[in-house]
Parts: C-alpha cells; structure tokens; sequence
C-alpha cells in the first residue's frame, strides 16, 4: 500500500503541474532560443536567389556570412617552417569565418602533412556527422599529396573502412560509420564526397625521393570522392618537378578538375604567403572580381603589395566562396526537406 500511494501522489503532483502550465500558456522563448524558434526565411531565400558562380563581396558579406561555411582543412608542405597560416590570415581578411580555419585543440591555422591519411579520412567524417557540411582540403606541395591520398582513402583504394577520429580529443571512436546529417541513416565513412579540394605546387618528384609510392600512379588521377578538384602547379617547378608540359591532373570519372598554370615566376616556398593581398584595396577588389572563365585581366601593378600570389589567391577563393554558397543552399533545401519528410512520417 505504501508504493502504491506514493505512485498515486507523484501521479496527482505531475497532473498539476500539466495543468499549471497549461494554464499559464506556453513560455515565451528570448535569446537565442526566440532565434532559434523563428527562423529567418527571408535570409534563406537571400541564400537561395544567390548565384553561386557569380557572388560579390556584398553578398558574401551581407548574405553568406549568414551561414556557417564548411570547415577548411589547410595542409602544409614538407617543410615545417612553411606553413598555410598566411593563407588562413588572407581567408579570414576576406571574410572567411575563423573557427572554420581552427584547427582543434590548440587552434592552429595548419596541419602537417606527414599525417596518416585514414585518420585524416576519419576526421574529415567527425567533421560532417557533427557539424552536417563536409570540409574543404586544400594542400600546399605534399599537403596538396596527402589531400589526394586522402580522397583515394575515402574512395576505399587503401582500406575497406575507416575508423571515425575525434579531433577534439585526438582518439579513434572505433567505428567505421557515422550518421549522415542529410537523412539521418547511418552510412560508412568511405564513399564520403568532399565538396572541394585543392593541391598547390604538388609533383611526382619529392614522392619519388620521399619513397611515397602508392602516390605515384595517382597523383595526377582524381577520384570520385571529390565534387570540384583545382590543381595548381607552376611552370617551372624544380622543387616539385613540374615543367612545360607536365601531366596535368584529370578525372578518373566524374570529378570536375581544372588545372591553373602559374608563372615561372612564382616561388614554391612562398606560394602560401597571400594575406597582404586581402589587406589592399585594389588587389583585394580584383581578387573578388576574379572569374576563372570571363578572362579576367592581370591583376593590377605598383599597389604597394607584391602581386606574384595574385592568381592562386583568386582560384581558391572562388571556390571556396562558390562551395560554401553551395553547401549553405544545400542545407537549407536539404533541412527543409527532412523536417517535411519527418511530419509526414
């Protein structure tokens, strides 16, 4: 009889507090709660109407920014006093979010390129199951490597299945599937797509004398596991060993590449030094005038800033800012999508 009376009055106590709170209506949401609650649909279809081929710096500024963009992974060359900091700074002065460069837990803007392919495979889908928008890979000299490998990885050229890595807390999760923030099903983490990926000043020579020779036949081969590849090589390249009429990278199947001559001109040590031009006004406005294919003009002269980095610049910010547009139209149709699919049961 005891259970029974207690039963009855926590019973009693919870159908008061039901109707307490009926009576008093529903609580008013503040903060980012009340955001939270009301999404902003005029912003959506901002993001939606945008051309992502085609945005200003306006829109990235006024519209965009909006959104949260994919994570960017920046991978560093063999040298370790080279690093893509300088080219997270000029991402950042462009607009680019920070904490999208971060790299957890120490903050850093770059990662090392002697790292294990898989774990960076398996990071890359911690990134996505936890954040829901796939990273972008872009790799300067062996960093530009070791993003390919990385693609050849998720296309499951090296291993069956891939363990998903924490970054955060640097430790496998020992599993080799994730939930996909799409549709909520669960899916392995190889055959994961990376929306765009990058290499710069990255050639066949150092993997010859580096011994990498997995890399060898595939280096200028992209898979499928990448929607849009821009390979950067310089003409005349002896660190790289890359020369006029050197292979250009190409599609083993439906992967949209494109290769950018850069001049001899252009230094493979330095190729990452690109944050002055962000910080100057006319560099920075022809930058985001740039259009792979509307024949731009050379970028300007005598501005008081060393111009030579002027065109990878423009290449990768194009489509960095084209695939964050994407992504972020992607998630919203897609969010929009699965809440209908969900109430229809």
């Amino acid at each position: 009889m005891q259970s029974v009376t207690r039963t009855s009055c926590f019973a009693w106590l919870a159908t008061m507090a039901v109707t307490g709170a009926c009576m008093a209506g529903p609580a008013e949401p503040d903060g980012a709660s009340a955001a939270a609650a009301r999404p902003d649909a005029s912003a959506d279809k901002r993001v939606l109407a945008l051309d992502c081929t085609r945005l200003s710096a306006d829109e990235v500024r006024d519209t965009l920014s909006a959104v949260p963009p994919p994570r960017i992974l920046s991978l560093q060359g063999s040298l370790a006093v080279v690093t893509m900091e300088p080219f997270a700074q000029f991402l950042i002065a462009m607009g680019y979010p920070a904490e999208r460069l971060a790299n957890p837990p120490d903050g850093g803007l770059s990662l090392s390129s002697f790292a294990d392919s898989a774990r960076l495979a398996g990071t890359l889908a911690w990134y996505y199951e936890n954040e829901g928008v796939m990273p972008l890979l872009i790799g300067h000299s062996q960093g530009g490597m070791l993003a390919i490998r990385v693609l050849y990885e998720l296309a499951g050229a090296f291993h069956d299945a891939i363990e998903v890595w924490n970054p955060r807390t640097g430790e496998s999760e020992r599993r080799s599937s994730i939930i996909d923030p799409q549709d909520g099903r669960e899916r392995p983490v190889v055959g994961l797509k990376v929306p765009f990926a990058a290499a710069l000043a990255t050639g066949k020579l150092p993997r010859l004398l580096l011994g990498q020779w997995t890399m060898l036949d595939k280096l200028r081969s992209i898979p499928d596991t990448v929607d849009e590849f821009t390979g950067l090589t310089i003409e005349w390249d002896w660190i790289a060993g890359t020369f006029p009429g050197s292979e250009p990278y190409q599609a083993t199947g439906t992967a949209n590449v494109r290769n950018v001559i850069l001049p001899a001109s252009t230094s493979h040590i330095a190729l990452p030094q690109m944050q002055g031009l962000a910080a100057n006004a006319a560099t920075r406005a022809w930058i985001d005038a740039y259009r792979p294919d509307d024949g731009a003009p050379p970028p300007p002269t005598e501005v008081g800033v060393d111009t030579t980095n002027a065109l990878p610049a423009a290449e990768l910010w194009y489509g960095i800012r084209k695939h964050w547009c994407l992504e972020a139209q992607r998630q919203i149709r897609t969010g929009r999508g699965n809440a209908a699919k969900n109430a229809n049961g």
